[in-house]
């Protein structure tokens, strides 16, 4: 591999203008930098990032720690970092933790080493990053939270309006006649989890209705969790006409479970999931779904990190993005709602007068 010496032999030029040149640190006269870059693509020379970062305190790359790659949510969100990060001259490592915070501090004592340009984080199970971030910040580096947040965290965050999307959820399948609700939550240690719960349990109060312990049972964001949750609301006694699931991935192994009781969703059993997942529209029945853009939460992230990099001094920012509620095919009004519905009656009493004998 080519070095700044075999460039200045082929150019004919000194080391120190090899160096003005590949990292623009000095004004070199035209035909000579001309010479320098001629000579820079002859031999396919890549400039180190990491000799730059040496020299600067700092690399254009910036750090990403997810909790779990194989979530369909993420890829969204690391897109959209990426997609800001590149337009701005940086390049976006990521890293995996498996939601195991021992990885994740792995993970950031080893990014620092490489003099990342900033962080983003969407934090581990039981994850707290106040002393690393701490040092980030101290190195000049910023660091930004996204999705939940760790234990204690006071610095940059972007997360969804979480309980308003599983408030305005619930309020739905209530207004469809559904009385006796249920909810399989998200991991109770973690922040987005907790809100979701807060706004179907603000939902079931404002109307009223009970939230018996049995009816809001707590498992992992994933498929294999939402089934095992789901098949034992299944078998409580009245069963739930309704479950709002804490995620896509949830309400995935949830829908599963519907099919192996021998119910059908939404006839026996409505279903509202959270993520709005590209998947949600091609399950059957197609999965309603809380919205939350994962691209967005990405891109505001890297761009509130780019401020700081760019010398934003301000206070802590906590920015919340809005949610939506996607409607498909996987609620309906329960049994007896249904049938109580004037249309219903009305259908009813037309199909009686049909069948009835004539005179």
């Amino acid at each position: 591999m080519a070095n700044m010496q075999d460039i200045a032999r082929i150019a004919g030029v000194s080391l120190g203008t090899v160096s003005h040149v590949v990292n623009n640190s000095a004004r070199v006269r035209e035909p000579m930098r001309k010479r320098v870059l001629d000579a820079v693509q002859a031999a396919g020379y890549q400039p180190s990032q990491l000799a730059r970062g040496l020299r600067r305190d700092k690399t254009n790359m910036i750090g990403m720690i997810i909790p779990d790659i194989t979530n369909p949510f993420f890829p969204a969100v690391v897109r959209g970092a990426e997609d800001v990060a590149f337009s701005n001259g940086y390049r976006l490592i990521l890293c995996n933790t498996d939601n195991d915070h021992d990885k994740e501090l792995i993970h950031l004592n080893e990014l620092r080493t490489y003099l990342p340009a900033g962080l983003i984080v969407i934090p581990s199970n039981f994850s707290d990053l106040t002393a690393q971030a701490e040092s980030y910040r101290r190195a000049g580096a910023g660091v930004v939270c996204i999705d939940r947040l760790p234990t204690n965290w006071s610095g940059d965050s972007v997360t969804a309006d979480n309980e308003a999307g599983a408030y305005n959820a619930t309020r739905y399948l209530i207004q469809l006649g559904h009385r006796k609700l249920a909810t399989i939550t998200g991991p109770l240690h973690l922040t987005n989890a907790q809100e979701r719960l807060a706004g179907f349990k603000r939902a079931m109060r404002e109307t009223r209705l009970d939230v018996a312990p049995e009816y809001a049972q707590e498992t992992s964001f994933d498929k294999r969790g939402g089934h095992a949750k789901a098949l034992i609301l299944l078998r409580l006694i009245p069963r739930p006409t309704a479950i709002f699931a804490g995620n896509d991935m949830i309400a995935l192994g949830a829908l599963l479970a519907i099919r192996e009781a021998g119910l059908r969703c939404p006839e026996d059993i409505s279903l509202i999931g959270f993520d709005d997942l590209d998947l949600a529209e091609f399950t059957n029945p197609s999965l309603s779904s809380v919205s939350q853009s994962g691209y967005e939460l990405g891109t505001t992230a890297a761009r509130l990190l780019l401020e700081r990099r760019e010398g934003d001094k301000s206070p802590a920012k906590h920015l919340t993005l809005q949610t939506s509620l996607k409607l498909r095919h996987s609620v309906a009004p329960p049994k007896q709602a249904a049938e109580d519905h004037p249309a219903t009656k009305m259908r009813s009493k037309a199909k009686t007068n049909r069948l009835a004998p004539k005179a």
